[in-house]
Parts: structure tokens; sequence; C-alpha cells
């Protein structure tokens, strides 16, 4: 299919798709499946996807929502039994569940320590029965350990929308064929490029909440999504109280306040002294990383190797903090609706910071895996990014505007002589020497220019 058929089935098919779609098709024909859960931050859209997943790809749906419905969990404060739940079950949503031709999805698991401890028993009983979980994953990374089931689950994670998905959910599919559709890395037309440029900007203050993405979609009213934007935030510091232990509340709200202002340094590194005075690492150590694995925010632990694998030469001790959305950030840094027609001054608000957290969403939705960014041995260089594919290393720097300037880039090519040097701001697609330029509005497609760039196949 060339890229202006995909535009036109994409046109045709409207609503909010989700690129995750086809990974949940894999599954459900997978050959090694086992119970899903579909993990991911409140509100990005997993119980809609699971939903339009079920009545697409499924004859009936099994829904069980064990936060609206407390009598559910009863259901599984006895033995675990497969069969004896699915019996009980059938006869309470009063119709049966047949295997292979019916969802059964968890909503809300994290309210049901024994429902979550069930998959391992589906998994090892009755893995003909197909079955998804979702909720709240601050509430599953707080779970007594005794209740997940450690190697009898897939995973899944259903990110923000990124921009591309933002182009098809407000009727501009056309730029992201056209983006996926470049075979080469000339520049793309100056009015596309402008264009891009222009959607970027929207994307920055919206974000890829679905809710804010669909309200403008539908209105065009920057005003609303900044205030879905605000409720969103509200309902995950509900969260806090609802699912930490009330040691660690505290200081997941003090972490979660300081993002916008962690970001805002010019050495974005993560400074414990900046949340509370003498603050140390060990007393805010757990709630960082339960807020990490609850895809609430990205750590990027810095490397001063540039060599594969990234993994083995990182220290944990260093890390950098990103919002799990851009448009969040914007609701929590409280940017003005103005700021959006100012131009590149809102592209370079906090010296970057937006920038850069848009492309740690993009590459994180994208690439699926952990981020690093490489500090030299002497501090004096730094970059934003340093990404491993296909066990080459590839540095990747960010510029908020049009800056072409690459004395980090240049420092590490020195140390590590990488095959390609990669830079991303707002200039248009290029390849000068050795330093290939990605527009920020086409960083998804990071890996296939590289590919391009490097004559891999």
């Amino acid at each position: 299919m060339n890229k202006f058929a995909k535009w036109f089935q994409n046109v045709k098919i409207g609503g909010m798709k989700r690129d995750i779609y086809q990974k949940l098709i894999q599954w459900k024909l997978s050959s090694r499946r086992k119970p899903l859960i579909l993990k991911g931050a409140r509100q990005t859209g997993k119980t809609h996807i699971l939903k339009e997943f079920a009545k697409n790809e499924y004859k009936n749906i099994s829904y069980f929502n064990f936060e609206e419905d407390n009598q559910l969990n009863k259901f599984f404060h006895q033995k675990l039994d497969p069969k004896i739940l699915i019996e009980q079950l059938s006869i309470y949503q009063k119709k049966p569940i047949t295997p292979g031709r019916d969802l059964i999805i968890f909503d809300e698991i994290q309210a049901s320590n024994q429902a979550l401890n069930s998959l391992k028993y589906f998994n090892e009983k009755a893995n003909e029965y197909h079955i998804a979980a979702a909720g709240s994953l601050l509430g599953i990374t707080l779970s007594t350990p005794k209740s997940f089931p450690v190697g009898k689950v897939n995973f899944l994670e259903l990110y923000p929308l990124t921009f591309f998905e933002f182009l098809d959910a407000i009727g501009e599919a056309q730029y992201r064929a056209y983006i996926e559709g470049i075979v080469d890395l000339e520049p793309l037309p100056e009015p596309f490029h402008e264009e891009l440029i222009k959607l970027l900007r929207k994307y920055y203050f919206i974000g890829g909440m679905p809710e804010a993405v669909k309200h403008f979609a539908e209105t065009n009213d920057l005003f609303e999504v900044r205030s879905i934007q605000k409720e969103i935030l509200n309902s995950y510091i509900l969260d806090f109280a609802k699912h930490a232990p009330p040691a660690e509340y505290p200081k997941l709200n003090l972490i979660w306040d300081n993002i916008p202002s962690q970001l805002a340094k010019e050495n974005k590194k993560f400074i414990f002294s900046a949340i509370k005075k003498s603050s140390r690492a060990r007393e805010y150590e757990n709630a960082i990383f339960w807020l990490n694995g609850a895809s609430l925010i990205s750590m990027v632990f810095e490397t001063k190797v540039g060599e594969p694998p990234l993994k083995g030469y990182i220290n944990r001790n260093n890390f950098k903090i990103y919002a799990a959305d851009v448009g969040l950030l914007g609701a929590m840094a409280n940017v003005p609706e103005e700021a959006l027609i100012n131009g590149d001054q809102f592209f370079n608000q906090y010296r970057g910071a937006f920038v850069e957290n848009y492309v740690a969403q993009q590459l994180r939705a994208t690439l699926d895996m952990e981020l690093y960014y490489w500090k030299s041995a002497s501090g004096k260089a730094e970059l934003d990014f340093v990404i491993e594919l296909q066990n080459r290393i590839f540095p990747l720097e960010i510029k908020a505007g049009i800056n072409t300037k690459s004395k980090s880039l240049v420092s590490f090519d020195a140390r590590f002589q990488p095959a390609i040097l990669v830079r991303s701001n707002l200039l248009n697609l290029k390849k000068d020497g050795k330093i290939c330029n990605i527009p920020l509005y086409a960083i998804q497609q990071l890996p296939r220019l590289l590919q391009t760039a490097t004559g891999a196949d």
C-alpha cells in the first residue's frame, strides 16, 4: 500500500485510532499468548482500545470493572480455579463466556489483588480463555509481591497519543503518511515543512491525552483543553492518595510538583536537594521508581560510554525525569494558551525542556525501551539522548529552534566515532556529511531514517 492509499484508508476509518491496535491483534494470534496486562498511565485510553478491540475482533465482550463493582472481588476470595471463576462470572453477567470467541476484560484490576493473581492460574490451567487486564499502574506497582503473576502474563504499554497519532486524530493523516513514505534524506517541500511545524506547536500545547486531543479535534478550543489537562493532573494526585502508603504520599507529591522546575534547569539532571533542602536520594527513590513504574514519568539514565550495550554502562545514580505527556507538562508549568501563537518563544520555554520532553515521549512510544543520555568523563559535553539500535549507537542532540551548533556531537564523535551523528530541531530533513538532521516532527521515523542514512537493509 503506498502512502496516499494509506492516508485514504485512515480517512475512511476515522475515529481515535491507536497504533497499538496491530499489537493487540498479534497478541490474539500469538502461539505464546498469555493473559495480557495493558500497561499505561491512567486516562491514556486503555479501556477504550480494549473495548474497540473486543468489538472488532471477537464475537462477544465480557467486561468486569473491579472499581465500579465491589461485588466482583468476592468471587476471587475463594479458590482461584479458572473453571469455577468462569462459571460464576458467566452467571453473574447473565451470559456464557466462550473460549477463543469472547474477550474477557478485567478493568481497574489494581482494585483486586486476587483477581490480578488469578491471571497466573488462567495461564496455567485455562489459557484457551482470552483475558486482557487494565488498570492504574500505580496500584499494580504497589501490589503485594505474592499477588503479581510473574512470568504468567504478556505485557503491552499504551502511551499518550504520539505526534503521528495526533495527526490522525485531528484530520491531518496525510502528513503522517507523507513522512512515513519518505525514501531518501532530501528536504520536505517547504509548505509541508512549515505546516508540520505549526501542527507540532499545537501538539506541544495539547499533548497526547486522548480526552484533550478529542476535544480539540471537535471544538478547536485550547482553553478547554487546558481545563481537561488540569482535571487529569488532579486525578493523578488523587491516585497517589488512594494507592500509596501514607509515608510515601507526600514524597510522591513533592517529586510530581518539582518536575517542571527540575526541567527548567540548564543541567536537567534530577537534583534531590532541589525538592527539599538536605534531601537524600534514598529518601525519595521508592517514590520515583513508583512514578516511573506507573508510566507517569520517564527516567533517562546517564552513561559515560557510547558503546553497546548501553545498559551495561549506565549510572543509575544520575538521571533526568520527563513527564509522560508534554501537554500535561505545560499544564503543570501553567504555560498560557497565548504562548502557542508566539512562534519559537513557545519552543524555547524552559530552555528547551518541552522539546526534550516531547522527544523522550515520542522515543518511548516508538522504541518501547529504556532511554539514556551521555555525559563526557570531564563533564564538559552532554548529549540529550544516545540510542541503541541493532547493536549500534547513535548520538542524538535536541535543539529547540534552528541552532546548528553541535559541540557535544563533535565531542562524542571524537571519542566513539559512530556511523552517524543525529541532530533534531526545526530545520528541514537533511544529511550533511556525517550529520543527519531529522526535523522534530519526524522523530518517530528515527529508526527507519537511520537505516536510510547508514545504507542498512
